[in-house]
């Protein structure tokens, strides 16, 4: 398995745990969804996928439905995407991403978190070196296609690994190529299961499982936060 891959599946199996949290944040995601595009999942390409993200998580048809309405609605929440990079104890690099009504509160909480378990917050951009920035699209195999032949068409769109895993296939591409890649796999009638952007390490750093307790404390704050929407680390997963 690729890096991405282990790195990715490592966080979810914590990350989808709290299904409020996880609704939240996908509730947020279809706000600003729905500011920028519109409510028309038919005339937004983003929304559309939001919305299988939604369904993956097990969320309520329901609920999706109210939160697109809210979304769409004068006096609807405005959200703002803000990204904050630091590192925590031990040299850990951290890249909390948020969605916040209150920027005040978001970077203070952000910052106190770090200081409280020995971090510092740094500036925007800090850690972009560390970090490669990835689009992530989980789709349902297509009879009749092989996994190596669909690489071999969406290479030029900035793809460089795929996955089988489970009963899915997952791609990993260029975060600037996220529409491209999702124009292609909805034109050739590909079931895009959900999708979503996420920050890849270049390199990995041991801990120890002492020290490793430590930054699972910190990175429970960062996650219980209701303005934090991903934290990405470079944790090396099996130096547990």
């Amino acid at each position: 398995m690729g890096r991405a891959f282990e790195y990715r599946k490592a966080r979810k199996l914590k990350r989808w745990g709290n299904m409020s949290r996880t609704f939240t944040r996908i509730g947020k995601e279809i706000t600003m969804c729905c500011k920028a595009g519109g409510g028309d999942p038919d005339m937004n390409p983003r929304l559309r996928v939001l919305m299988q993200n939604a369904k993956a998580a097990n969320m309520p048809k329901d609920t999706v439905e109210r939160a697109i309405k809210k979304a769409t609605e004068k006096d609807a929440g405005d959200y703002k995407e803000i990204v904050y990079e630091g590192y925590g104890p031990f040299g850990i690099a951290i890249v909390v991403e948020t969605a916040t009504d209150n920027n005040q509160r978001t970077v203070a909480n952000v910052r106190s978190y770090f200081n409280k378990y020995g971090g510092s917050l740094g500036t925007s951009g800090s850690l972009s070196f560390l970090f490669d920035h990835k689009c992530v699209f989980h789709l349902k195999p297509k009879d009749g296609v092989e996994l190596e032949e669909l690489e071999l068409e969406l290479i030029d769109f900035g793809v460089d690994e795929l996955e089988a895993e489970e009963e899915e296939w997952v791609i990993y591409g260029a975060f600037d190529q996220f529409s491209n890649i999702q124009k292609y796999l909805e034109e050739n009638e590909f079931e895009i299961v959900s999708a979503e952007f996420e920050r890849i390490p270049n390199d990995f750093k041991e801990v120890t499982a002492e020290q490793r307790e430590v930054l699972d404390k910190l990175l429970d704050k960062f996650e219980e936060d209701e303005d934090v929407q991903n934290v990405f680390h470079n944790i090396k997963e099996d130096a547990e």
